[in-house]
């Protein structure tokens, strides 16, 4: 393939522009698991609510959240956030948006990055956690009998009537409520830090409840956003696909066209010697059905040999991000591809190196047969040349047959691993689910991850079978194009008189064709005047029509030399040469067109 690779150049700003889509389609299909992960895990598990970081915060629950902070944890909270009452400059906006404000100051968070948030999440998370079991413990005697210990032995559920759990906490030493807070990290720890902030979520929906603010119009919010986001991304997708798909057919189609006028044109300027290497069958195939292979894989290397790596290597390194206890699976799934795709090859190589060869003869058995029917016929050899045919045509059918049935059995096997594979993500990660140790959008989202990997081999395996057969036929055609012509125009050429009167002289001609022992002319000398016949007489075989072939140098002489009107004839170009010369073959040639045409 690389010896045409001259013949890509043209084209090199549509494949550039193809490039650079692919990396965009692979880029948004990437994204689409992301975006539905977080439908799912925060849509629909948390209601719209994206961190342990609420935007806003009653008073109240801050100073509750903060009793359980150390003392760099408490001033780095409270340096990004806003106590807002009615004396703030923008009360009424905070009144429209959180209600409560009208009867009690609370917290807005100020503007952070996505790293400060995600500095915060575990540090609010773990403290809004605390305070929730805490009001939870006071109507389980166990659990505040438990609680009770780390503050020393006092019994939460004997607290006297009407007293606020958090003031009387608020007036312990701050060792005393470390206790307290280490009472409940054991248990955070066990969730990790993930699931914590996951679990904070719900106290921070209980928050904006409080705080006045629709939480069901907030999750349906956030739903369709992240939907209307997927949405457009598939959109562009699509539009990378038809896009590249386009410049895709014009390159390939391009290609080819360039490929047929080349060779059609390499081969116009074949002399008879070169003939002697191709057959006629040979070249037909090669014009036809070997660069039809090359524009059918050049469409499907821009769409899929730039693609597949792109997304295989995108899914993995999304899901190696992930840092999940799943990606072993995919491992697994891709080592047994990778170990049918090899054991597949070295099957179907050595098939691929010699249909095109079995191609070329089941031509030139057709058109031996379709052009001599009249003397198959004479000579009733019709059921010969019915088993020579039938000994081609099933020689390229056993082979053709044998890819195919690699390639039917291929399929279904790939599938089922692909199929085995998303079982297995699905089992082990309900598993993963039910302990905690990832969400339920992860698990989709690695689903969907380890489906873009298999079916980027998939892509990659179909290519390992039609690339090696493109490979041969793109070998044949350089070999046509890559022909040295042995009859060539002189690079300074001459010009016959203006006053040409065609007197023709063979002056010490000899002649042998390429690859013999032996002259079939030796020192040949006559002169062919105008205006006179000249003929050649003598038996079959004995060069009569090789020297009128040499007067048109369909063959170059190999000593002496051919002159018309002095000039010889190797000094001026075959057109200018040919132009002066009537010629009248012994086997006549009918072309399709008009008797004028």
């Amino acid at each position: 393939m690389q010896k045409l690779g001259k013949y890509i150049k043209p084209y090199g700003w549509a494949l550039a522009i193809s490039i650079a889509l692919l990396f965009a389609q692979a880029n948004f299909d990437l994204a689409l698991p992301e975006y539905l992960s977080r439908i799912v895990n925060v849509g629909i598990q948390q209601g719209g609510v994206e961190s342990a970081v609420p935007a806003a915060i009653r008073q109240r629950a801050m100073n509750r959240a903060v009793l359980f902070m150390n003392d760099a944890d408490k001033d780095a909270v409270l340096a990004n956030y806003t106590l807002v009452d009615s004396a703030s400059v923008q009360y009424d906006e905070y009144v429209k948006q959180y209600p409560i404000v009208e009867s009690e100051p609370i917290y807005v968070l100020n503007k952070i990055d996505k790293t400060e948030t995600e500095r915060l999440s575990p540090i609010i998370g773990k403290a809004l956690l605390t305070t929730a079991g805490l009001e939870q413990a006071l109507a389980d005697p166990e659990k505040a009998a438990q609680i009770g210990e780390a503050m020393g032995g006092f019994d939460l559920s004997k607290l006297p009537p009407g007293t606020d759990l958090f003031d009387m906490l608020a007036t312990l030493p701050a060792a005393q409520r470390a206790q307290i807070q280490e009472s409940f990290n054991s248990k955070f720890e066990a969730l990790g830090e993930s699931m914590v902030v996951q679990a904070a979520v719900g106290a921070v929906k209980v928050e904006y409840q409080a705080l006045g603010v629709d939480t069901a119009r907030m999750q349906n919010n956030y739903v369709m956003t992240v939907g209307g986001w997927m949405l457009l991304l598939t959109l562009l997708s699509a539009a990378c696909t038809i896009t590249v798909g386009y410049f895709s057919a014009r390159i390939a189609a391009g290609l080819a066209r360039d490929l047929r006028r080349s060779t059609f044109r390499k081969v116009e300027r074949f002399s008879s010697a070169e003939f002697e290497k191709f057959s006629t069958a040979s070249l037909i195939t090669r014009t036809t059905n070997d660069i039809t292979q090359i524009q059918m894989v050049a469409m499907m290397i821009i769409r899929m040999v730039f693609y597949a790596p792109l997304i295989g290597i995108g899914g993995i390194v999304k899901v190696t991000a992930q840092d999940s206890p799943l990606t072993w699976l995919i491992v697994v799934g891709v080592m047994i591809l990778v170990s049918l795709i090899a054991i597949v090859m070295v099957f179907a190589l050595p098939k691929f190196r010699i249909i095109q060869k079995l191609v070329d003869r089941l031509n030139l058995v057709s058109r031996e047969n379709l052009s001599g029917m009249m003397v198959i016929r004479a000579f009733n050899m019709q059921d010969f040349e019915e088993k020579r045919f039938d000994k081609a045509n099933i020689d390229l059918t056993a082979v053709s047959l044998f890819i195919n049935r690699l390639m039917v059995i291929m399929m279904p096997v790939m599938m089922f691993v692909m199929n085995a594979l998303m079982v297995g993500v699905i089992w082990f990660g309900a598993k993963q689910v039910a302990d905690a140790n990832i969400q339920v959008g992860d698990m989709i989202a690695f689903m969907q991850y380890g489906m873009q990997i298999m079916f980027a081999f998939l892509m990659m395996s179909m290519l390992f079978f039609i690339l090696p057969r493109a490979s041969v036929s793109a070998d044949r055609i350089a070999e046509v194009l890559d022909t040295e012509i042995s009859i060539n125009d002189p690079k300074e050429p001459k010009k016959f008189s203006p006053s040409f009167k065609g007197q023709v002289e063979f002056r010490n001609v000899f002649f042998r064709y390429p690859g013999a022992d032996t002259d079939v002319l030796h020192d040949i000398s006559f002169t062919a005047k105008p205006g006179e016949t000249t003929a050649f007489i003598g038996s079959t075989g004995s060069g009569k029509s090789t020297i009128i072939n040499l007067l048109p140098r369909f063959h170059e002489v190999t000593g002496g030399a051919i002159l018309v009107d002095g000039t010889d004839i190797r000094d001026v170009t075959q057109h200018d040469l040919r132009e002066r010369i009537g010629y009248v073959p012994q086997k006549s040639a009918l072309f399709s067109g008009t008797i004028e045409s």
